[in-house]
């Protein structure tokens, strides 16, 4: 006899419910925004609770952080880490500007996001990235919250500078040793005794680094509750705010809001009797003749690299384990280097050993050795192999015709944003045409990029390699290091183990040593 199960319908199963994340965003941690803040949290909160088809995922915020750049807002980032992660499905934000006033960071944010199935809702805007013309849209108003956050920025720098040239500027960060109450700064008492005492023997010809040094080894915590170190010691030292005056503008931020140190490309402005001294004009002249006596000795320049090649493998020596550079170190009896990441967190690198530069001047000799003796069976094959992979006329025809193609593309665009902007074309073609031209625009870039980039380095590698031929070819064996054939064919330094390291050769290759 048959058997016959009825098989029940899903429509009444339960149905998955949408896990819905917020993102909020304030760019002071003014008291007025921050309430802001709580207000939004608040707003989420309810509004995606409300919805029976919704599950609450979380609300990701940052506070205090600037829109045009993702990559220093940590709320952000944590919501994409766990839309990666599966752990959201849907995400609600106030406005295109509260998630990102850069253009490029927009895009491509809502595009890695709807790739794996994440889609936005912007409520100011009403637009859902999940819509096919959603993308479209959103680039034209993120071009619009850029403008406006560069309006914002170019309105707020006039302002400023109007309060640079009466006076009344309010510096916001204050240095160690001061607190700002009511508007002015005020010396903090425990921390002028700091500064006083860093002064006193700066001038009695104590180094930044042994004042670091006692500073650590007393407890005395600095602004950041971190350890101090010879930089934040010598830029005390220089900061003129000890002796009452101010020095206004030394940074500047350019219009793709990148910091920079204000070398003169900005005006800048010197208040003098701004608020109290902590030290002397004569302290602070003192001082300063001493720390600049003391980076004269080790050949250290401002503005420069830290090192002006004091010693020939200053900061040249990197870690084959952890990445960092090796510092130098005078023992009583020689000269070595150890690795800083080592130095500062022992359990971050496992390269433990010394590396005498006896030692390293040895091995580069023997290197050089190797390679006078080996000239025809190793840089001869080297620079066939350089010949066969070098630029040739077609790669050369291939990029003047890709930066055709890129102009061409870009008066596409031009054209098609015209024609949309006058209603000839409807905005599903628009949108359609318009993402072909970015995915087009994006794939000769990348093309031109890769092909630049093995054209100039195969050039500059050509030209070390025949520079290093020519020295060869004399065949005189060294006797000892040479510091100028070292920089002249050596990048850089590899240390792999306390017995072994590699000379990375401006010309590509790296070659491995024996130490003892």
């Amino acid at each position: 006899m048959k058997r016959i199960t009825k098989i029940e319908t899903t429509q009444n199963r339960t149905k998955k419910k949408l896990r819905v994340a917020a993102y909020a965003r304030v760019s002071t941690d003014s008291a007025e925004q921050l309430a802001s803040l709580n207000a939004q949290k608040e707003h989420y909160d309810r509004y995606i609770k409300s919805n029976p088809e919704w599950e609450y995922a979380g609300l990701y915020y940052d506070e205090g952080i600037t829109g045009t750049k993702l990559d220093k807002r940590d709320g952000l980032l944590r919501l994409i880490a766990d839309c990666e992660n599966g752990l959201i499905d849907y995400i609600i934000v106030k406005s295109i500007s509260r998630f990102s006033r850069n253009t490029v960071d927009s895009l491509e944010t809502v595009r890695h996001l709807c790739e794996i199935g994440v889609f936005i809702y912007f409520e100011k805007e009403k637009i859902d990235t999940g819509k096919m013309e959603g993308e479209l849209l959103l680039s034209v108003l993120s071009s619009l919250a850029e403008s406006e956050s560069r309006s914002i920025s170019e309105n707020g720098t006039w302002g400023i500078q109007k309060r640079f040239q009466n006076g009344t500027y309010v510096i916001s960060y204050l240095s160690y040793g001061y607190e700002n109450k009511d508007g002015k700064m005020v010396i903090v008492p425990e921390q002028a005794e700091v500064i006083r005492w860093m002064f006193k023997e700066m001038a009695a010809g104590k180094a930044a680094h042994t004042i670091a040094k006692e500073l650590n080894e007393k407890g005395i915590p600095s602004k950041k509750n971190s350890k101090w170190n010879s930089s934040a010691v010598s830029s005390m030292i220089r900061n003129e705010k000890y002796t009452g005056d101010v020095l206004l503008q030394k940074t500047y931020t350019d219009d793709r809001f990148n910091r920079h140190v204000n070398r003169g490309e900005k005006d800048q402005y010197y208040i003098e009797n701004h608020h109290e001294p902590i030290v002397s004009h004569e302290e602070y002249e003192t001082a300063n003749r001493m720390l600049q006596m003391n980076a004269d000795e080790k050949g250290i320049v401002r503005d420069c690299s830290k090192y002006n090649r004091r010693y020939v493998f200053s900061g040249n020596i990197i870690c084959g384990d952890c990445g960092c550079k090796f510092k130098r170190r005078d023992l009583k009896r020689y000269a070595a280097y150890v690795c800083s990441g080592h130095i500062e967190d022992k359990d971050s690198c496992g390269n433990v050993g010394m590396v005498r530069e006896e030692s390293i001047k040895a091995a580069f000799t023997t290197m050089m050795n190797k390679l006078i003796c080996g000239r025809n069976s190793i840089l001869i094959p080297y620079r066939n192999m350089l010949k066969a992979a070098s630029a040739s006329d077609e790669q050369f025809i291939r990029l003047n015709e890709l930066d055709r193609l890129i102009e061409e593309n870009a008066d596409k665009k031009r054209r098609l944003t015209d024609f949309f902007s006058k209603s000839f074309i409807d905005p599903a073609v628009y949108a359609g045409e318009s993402d072909n031209l970015l995915d087009e625009e994006s794939r000769l870039n990348a093309e031109r990029n890769l092909l630049a980039r093995q054209i100039n380095g195969a050039g500059g590698a050509r030209d070390s390699l025949e520079d290093i031929l020519k020295f060869t070819a004399k065949g005189k064996m060294l006797t000892e290091f040479d510091e100028q054939l070292y920089k002249r064919f050596v990048d850089h330094i590899v240390v792999y183990s306390k017995s072994e390291i590699g000379f990375a050769m401006k010309w590509g290759p790296v070659f491995r040593e024996r130490i003892g």
